[in-house]
């Protein structure tokens, strides 16, 4: 069986790792520097780096030079996000050292990139990033940190996101998101059930028991999680510790 895997999330804005609720009311956790090297030698599985504000700002750079201080002082896999609208802003990112690459409002308005990235990196590299809201009983997809309401429901969006060639989903709630809640776990395996590509679920981490049942009943294939790690409430070698004991196949802090 796989092991699962632990995901600490650094949502950057001007430099610094940030951190809202339900995407709004930012503030400052940190260094993202300093947080992605203290994560690796605590024993995360991989990192996400997400520029949060490159698609609202219609910005195009995705501070490569960040990216390159972030992986020299770290030995776990990478992704970086936010504002990818070609194939040469993911060159760029994987030459300054990221290993992976996630896209969002572009791969809905334009699902192609999704295909010209996989054919030119590999699927293995395209992790497609899905914002998603319960309206009633609908999930409806959001576009730009969730400022846009899309047609597409959150089903359709991931079986088309997998046929167009995408690696990997990272499908955060945004009914979730900073609640400290728990994830959502049922739409959760409803992903995983209409896909055969690995999920990574976020939103709505807030104790050791939400990462055992996103990953158990949720089915998902990696938990990510931003503030409890950022503010210190659960520490990664804990949360390894106590999935170990819940019988889940997880990599061992070494």
């Amino acid at each position: 069986m796989l092991t699962k895997r632990i995901i600490p999330c650094l949502d950057i804005k001007d430099g610094r790792t940030v951190k809202g609720i339900n995407f709004k009311d930012l503030r400052d956790a940190g260094n993202p520097v300093d947080l992605a090297k203290a994560y690796s030698q605590e024993g995360a599985d991989e990192l996400i780096f997400l520029d949060i504000t490159a698609s609202h700002e219609n910005r195009r750079q995705l501070l490569a030079k960040l990216v390159r201080e972030i992986a020299r002082g770290i030995n776990i896999p990478f992704t970086v996000g936010g504002g990818i609208q070609s194939v040469k802003d993911v060159d760029i990112l994987l030459h300054a050292g990221a290993d992976k690459i996630t896209i969002n409002s572009a791969a809905v308005r334009n699902p192609k990139l999704i295909e010209d990235l996989a054919k030119n990196f590999g699927s293995q590299c395209v992790v497609v990033a899905i914002d998603a809201k319960q309206i009633e009983q609908d999930w409806t997809v959001f576009l730009s940190g969730g400022r846009v309401a899309t047609d597409w429901t959150l089903l359709d969006w991931a079986k088309e996101a997998e046929n167009c060639g995408a690696g990997e989903i990272m499908f955060t709630s945004m009914n979730h998101d900073g609640t400290k809640n728990g994830f959502a776990d049922q739409i959760t395996a409803a992903i995983a059930k209409a896909v055969s590509i690995p999920i990574i679920a976020s939103g709505g981490a807030g104790k050791l028991e939400h990462f055992k049942t996103v990953l158990t009943t949720g089915k998902a294939d990696a938990a990510l999680a931003a503030s409890i790690f950022h503010f210190g409430e659960i520490p990664i070698p804990k949360l390894k510790q106590y999935l170990q004991e819940q019988q889940i196949p997880i990599r061992p802090v070494y």
